[in-house]
């Protein structure tokens, strides 16, 4: 395994790849890895012959007050995981290099629609700095596929989007999340928690299974009711949630009455952590 700094030794590499007729992945990631992002890997490995990993934390996407100058930086054990899991190159450039005209005078991507609302309202530019910054690596790596978690599930819609809308030639593949055996969603967040935190950390995926168990059994629910239940659920075990939205899982809009595939987003505070996480439904 290989790791690059700079986009035209990334190019280099990649083309001589390319000209052999080799399928190309990405794997885009901010680094800290774990089980989750390691399974994002493996499924970009069964799909392509050569799987680039990035890892850069991306300053676009922190707003004021949020956690980029203590966001974990650990290179050498990511490259160590990715090493023994199989992955082809990673790609880990300065923010120089990413950004070499500073962030003020970046151009920026964009994306009406499913970037409103959720963790939209709630953290302002924070998908234009994940939608540029994702059409940037698209563009240095012109990889085949990429793949993302369902983890950050509305993430994952605006970069469906964007690469629709935008007109990039590249499968986007979503991955399943993966969780502790607690249920609790795997997250570099979760290292910020305290032992006793920690302990009450799947309650949130407690809640959005019983939330989901609702949606499939009532024959008319009330949306805002149950969200509003979920909420307070969540209060009573120490949470500060900041959302419970059910929506259509496809255009992220509040759920209505003839909408059968649904996805519940929650977003909520355990101590100083945000967690995030999500569940589908398919209603009867």
């Amino acid at each position: 395994m290989r790791t690059v700094h700079k986009i035209k030794e990334l190019r280099t590499i990649l083309q001589n790849y390319r000209s052999q007729g080799k399928r190309i992945g990405l794997v885009p990631t901010m680094g800290n890895l774990h089980e989750g992002h390691i399974a994002l890997v493996s499924k970009a490995l069964e799909a392509a012959d050569v799987v680039v990993t990035s890892i850069f934390v991306n300053p676009m996407q922190f707003g004021a007050n949020e956690d980029l100058d203590t966001y974990p930086r650990t290179l050498k054990a990511d490259q160590e995981k990715l090493d023994q899991v199989g992955n082809t190159l990673v790609f880990a450039p300065p923010v120089s290099e990413v950004y070499p005209s500073g962030l003020a005078n970046q151009t920026q991507v964009v994306v009406p629609g499913v970037s409103e609302g959720h963790c939209g309202a709630s953290r302002p530019g924070h998908f234009e700095g994940v939608a540029t910054v994702v059409t940037m690596l698209l563009n240095m790596v012109q990889p085949d596929i990429a793949v993302f978690g369902e983890k950050d599930f509305q993430q994952l819609a605006v970069i469906r989007k964007l690469a629709n809308d935008l007109m990039i030639p590249v499968e986007i593949i979503g991955a399943p999340t993966v969780r502790d055996d607690d249920g609790l969603a795997k997250s570099s967040r979760n290292g910020y928690l305290s032992e006793l935190e920690r302990s009450k950390a799947p309650k949130i995926y407690q809640t959005l299974t019983n939330l989901a168990q609702q949606l499939e059994q009532l024959p008319a629910p009330d949306y805002e009711a149950l969200s509003k239940a979920a909420c307070e659920q969540l209060q009573s075990h120490g949470f500060r949630p900041e959302y419970i939205n059910i929506v259509n899982s496809l255009t992220l809009a509040p759920a209505s009455d003839g909408d059968r595939e649904l996805t519940i987003l929650a977003a909520a505070f355990l101590g100083t952590t945000r967690l995030i996480d999500n569940l589908s439904v398919t209603r009867p």
